[in-house]
């Protein structure tokens, strides 16, 4: 066994001792089913769906199935949630906005997957079997605290009528999840072109920002935890590092860290990269500056 397959195998307490926390915290309050708190119950769904398609994705040696499965995660939470819950009306409305976007992504994902092929991540993590079990044990963690606000209302004993800032956050919500949705599309279009090959969007909200899609996904999780504020008291309150989870993953991790190292390898030394990241700013976004005017050359 070798260094990365002892840290993966080291990973895996760690990351069930977070869940743990977490699965405390958000089921103080929270509704009982089969004699235990029904938030627990949901968090150890995401765990277990994850290790169920672990078995032929590691038998078969395909990620194919990776993604589609952190979205069917999300479907099977927020279905049980709801089913064994107290279904107030805020409930339905997290159920709602959850399911629309993880539908969304998780067919997005799984149809360019399809398309594309394999995906590079995970060469060489598929032969190990720590390693790749430690892949979708994380994925599992990923659901449960991005959705844990979300959840620790659906499953509160204590509900409070929908009032303003549920509002306020679905009108954030959807802000977030049309950007998502546009950046997506133009990305795809502009890479289906041919004339496109080896050269990187910067057209559409790509001008407004690098990572349009992440800014996409971190308000629209921002907007999740203030539609499911008014429900939470006490501890439950722990669970609302749920967006803040969102924006240090696709910030600090795995997400704009990758794809701006991977853009640096491939165009660093393009003068028309380096100008776009220039006047683009990484993730918030800005209206797009003019590029500078070349001056004109009276020498001649």
């Amino acid at each position: 066994m070798n260094k990365a397959e002892r840290q993966s195998l080291a990973a895996i307490p760690l990351i069930l001792a977070v869940a743990g926390g977490i699965a405390w915290a958000g089921s103080q309050g929270s509704t009982q089913a089969f004699g235990v708190p029904l938030f627990a119950l949901c968090g150890a769904l995401a765990f277990v769906v994850n290790w169920v398609a672990f078995i032929p994705a590691y038998r078969f040696q395909s990620e194919r199935y990776y993604d589609l499965t952190g979205s069917i995660t999300y479907g099977c939470i927020v279905v049980t949630a709801v089913v064994a819950g107290p279904g107030h009306p805020r409930s339905w409305l997290l159920a709602t906005l959850v399911a629309v976007w993880a539908i969304r992504l998780g067919s997005f994902l799984f149809a360019r997957i399809s398309r594309d092929g394999s995906d590079g991540r995970f060469d060489v993590l598929k032969p190990s079997l720590p390693r790749f079990f430690m892949t979708w044990t994380l994925q599992g963690l990923w659901v449960f605290v991005t959705l844990s606000c979300a959840l620790a209302a659906m499953t509160s004993a204590s509900q409070s009528p929908l009032g303003p800032l549920a509002w306020v956050g679905l009108l954030v919500w959807l802000l977030g999840f049309c950007v998502e949705v546009v950046a997506d599309r133009q990305k795809q279009r502009f890479r289906a072109d041919p004339a496109n090959r080896g050269r990187f969007i910067q057209s559409g909200v790509w001008a407004w920002s690098r990572h349009p899609n992440y800014f996409g996904e971190i308000t629209l999780w921002f907007g999740v935890a203030l539609v499911a504020l008014p429900a939470l008291s006490s501890w439950q309150l722990v669970t609302l590092v749920s967006p803040v989870f969102v924006y240090v993953l696709l910030t600090r991790i795995s997400g704009i860290p990758m794809l701006e190292s991977r853009g640096k390898r491939k165009w660093g030394e393009d003068p028309e990269y380096k100008a776009y990241k220039q006047r683009t700013p990484v993730l918030w976004p800005r209206p797009p500056r003019a590029q500078p005017r070349q001056p004109l050359d009276r020498s001649a």
